[in-house]
């Protein structure tokens, strides 16, 4: 097979941030997504339905001329209100809420604090349909960084569950093997969203030949049991697992420092590296159903109308794209991809990618 058409695929999780960084990394993504839920933690961060309003508007007028629909989300703090939630959903300004426990990754420090803080709000969302969606880690100190996951499922994702059966979660970024088991058996509306660095690199490519700071992203990489056990849930055809590139642009300057920001930006070739994890897992055939039927129907919206055709093809995956004169570097920077969006990889040479 040298050429794979598909639904156009939509990214169920993405960092876009504001200003000049919104401008220039948005093209990327809408050059091969036609919608994105658009993460809330900004400075400061969208808690309203009103500023989740504001918000999309910014983005839109940024991607003036693309063909991108932004999904908002708001941002769970200890004080949110649930009326305020039930009619920004009504109003169809966001169609999710994001729950950060505090200071578990980049612009979190206003997350909840103690689940007890928000089970009104997340009642109310059980009551209407409205999905939470989870960065699934504990931030105690006492636990291991490569155990928060872990420790999250059992101890707050499992009782959450029970508490609220009914509940529709998305558990985003999963990144172990017991967090993928415990969706794919669940016996609740649940699902959960997986990276392509997760699906690519195991905790080694922290440490290849000295610190890689450009692999550092949270949840952290996990054992290569983990890894491949990801790569088995993403194409196995459940309807549980669908597309979410946690793409999180960040300035060079902010990742190779002390004390770097997490993140991976996976915007240019993320379409390109789940293609080619899917052909090595031989399932090329489960591709369209992970990247662009599961999420909408998880999230009640129909599938793209459009089709987006992928070509084999080696191409190089860009080092750096500039934002206001300084750099942000792009997820495999100059390895080789097999496959490519024609269109998207012919427009890479152009100051502003087209969808």
């Amino acid at each position: 097979m040298d050429r794979l058409t598909l639904r156009r695929p939509d990214d169920w999780h993405l960092h876009l941030r504001d200003g000049e960084m919104l401008r220039a990394v948005l093209p990327y993504t809408a050059a091969s997504f036609g919608r994105a839920i658009a993460m809330p933690n900004l400075k400061p961060p969208v808690t309203t339905a009103a500023a989740a309003a504001r918000y999309r508007d910014q983005i839109l007028e940024a991607g003036a001329g693309l063909d991108f629909q932004p999904l908002m989300t708001g941002y769970l703090t200890d004080t949110t209100d649930p009326d305020d939630v039930a009619a920004g959903f009504a109003d169809e300004i966001w169609v999710a809420m994001k729950l950060y426990p505090a200071n578990a990754t980049t612009n979190s420090v206003h997350g909840v604090t103690d689940l007890a803080h928000v089970m009104p709000v997340l009642q109310r969302m059980t009551d209407i349909g409205m999905p939470v969606l989870l960065h699934g880690e504990v931030t105690h100190s006492d636990v291991d960084i490569f155990d928060r996951e872990a420790v999250f499922v059992d101890t707050v994702l499992a009782p959450l569950l029970a508490e609220l059966p009914t509940l529709k979660v998305v558990l985003e970024h999963v990144t172990t093997a017991h967090a993928a088991e415990f969706v794919a058996s669940a016996n609740h509306p649940i699902a959960a969203t997986i990276t392509p660095h997760h699906l690519w690199w195991n905790r080694n490519a922290l440490f290849a030949g000295g610190l890689r700071p450009h692999a550092y992203c949270l949840p952290i990489l996990k054992r290569e049991t983990d890894r491949r056990a990801l790569r088995a849930a993403a194409t196995s055809g459940s309807p549980r697992f669908f597309l979410g590139t946690d793409s999180a642009p960040h300035r060079v300057g902010d990742k190779e420092k002390d004390c770097g920001c997490a993140g991976v930006f996976c915007a240019p070739v993320a379409l390109a590296a789940y293609a080619q994890v899917f052909e090595e897992e031989a399932a090329l055939d489960k591709l369209e159903g992970f990247a662009s039927l599961h999420g909408p129907a998880f999230y009640g919206l129909d599938p793209s109308a459009s089709t987006l055709t992928l070509e084999r093809n080696p191409w190089t995956a860009p080092d750096f794209i500039d934002v206001d004169g300084a750099r942000v570097r792009s997820f495999l920077s100059g390895q080789t991809l097999q496959w490519q969006i024609p269109v998207y990889n012919a427009a890479m040479t152009t100051e502003r990618p087209q969808a």
